[in-house]
């Protein structure tokens, strides 16, 4: 294979991780449209599905630009899957990224149907926080997708991680698995319209924990209490990063970055309830949640591969001078 085929392949490569970066960046913009749809109430501004009033394009007022705005944006992300999809199956060699791309794209059908469902059937509070947990498992298949057709993820050199209790990529999966948790408490505490139950911050009714309680306060102060683990659990994880492997950018960027948006999201939180869930800080607050999930799990993904196990070739490569040194003793 001569210079000229290399670069050609180096290039597709390259265009391949833009546009799942497009992909990505569009799918995190289409849930924080679906955050607007919420906060201004305008979830059944459009009562039918597929249609809009039995048209395709209906009248641009009130709340329906915001549910009609949200049905374009879902159609855009669809499309741009569509194509991302046929993309890696041309150019991508390796088999499980394009398998990763097509369950994205059927996780994007799914979450258009559950979408559907939740119009017709008046906002059942089971399938509305489905929608928004596909949401925020959709956004995840993307970051991963396009973290994975970087030319520069296969040859990330290995990194050694000292010896601990808790292996920082364990410890970050952990984290990651705690922020997504917290986002699914958060959608059905929004979609319960219990937001405002406890109407002051940080304190509860003007106690440390609510004084009385009914399954609104409880789900309410169950998301307070899970921004509190977190909480710990970021500040763990960065502590560890930038103790440890302060010099790996690959991993100091997104920690940093991490801390940098838990603090924003908790000040947001505080903004919500203070201002009475305005729509600007409530959706922001919403969107906000999920750039921590993606950063988290970013963060997750390379200490895998930085600290994981050496790659395969690496571990090809000991194992057959070890087998060398061996003859050699026995000779």
């Amino acid at each position: 294979m001569n210079q000229s085929q290399l670069s050609a392949g180096d290039e597709k490569t390259r265009g391949l991780h833009r546009f799942a970066m497009l992909t990505a960046g569009a799918t995190f913009c289409l849930i924080f449209v679906g955050g607007l749809v919420t906060s201004t109430g305008s979830a059944l501004a459009v009562p039918d599905w597929p249609l809009a009033f039995g048209k395709l394009i209906p009248a641009w007022e009130g709340g329906i630009r915001f549910e009609f705005g949200h049905r374009l944006a879902a159609g855009t992300v669809v499309v741009l899957t569509l194509v991302l999809m046929a993309w890696a199956w041309r150019t991508e060699p390796r088999r499980w990224v394009r398998k990763l791309v097509v369950l994205a794209f059927g996780l994007i059908v799914v979450q258009a149907v559950l979408g559907g469902i939740t119009v017709l059937f008046e906002l059942p509070l089971a399938i509305a926080v489905a929608h928004a947990a596909t949401a925020q498992a959709l956004l995840c298949l993307m970051v991963s997708i396009a973290i994975f057709t970087n030319p520069r993820w296969s040859t990330t050199p290995h990194v050694d991680d000292p010896p601990s209790r808790i292996p920082l990529p364990a410890l970050a999966a952990a984290m990651t698995a705690v922020i997504y948790l917290q986002i699914l408490v958060g959608a059905l505490m929004r979609h319960m319209s219990a937001g405002l139950v406890i109407p002051d911050f940080p304190l509860s009714f003007g106690y440390l924990a609510p004084p009385y309680w009914d399954e609104y306060i409880a789900i309410n102060f169950a998301h307070r209490c899970g921004a509190v683990v977190v909480t710990a659990m970021v500040l763990w994880t960065v502590a560890r990063v930038l103790r440890t492997h302060r010099e790996v950018g690959a991993l100091r960027r997104p920690a940093i970055g991490l801390f940098i948006l838990l603090v924003i999201q908790i000040c947001l939180g505080a903004i919500t309830i203070w201002s009475e869930r305005a729509v600007l800080p409530t959706t922001s607050h919403v969107a906000l949640g999920a750039a921590v999930l993606a950063t988290s799990l970013t963060l997750t993904l390379r200490a895998y591969r930085i600290l994981g196990a050496p790659p395969r070739a690496h571990a090809i490569e000991s194992h057959a001078s070890s087998r060398v040194i061996e003859r050699q003793v026995t000779a």
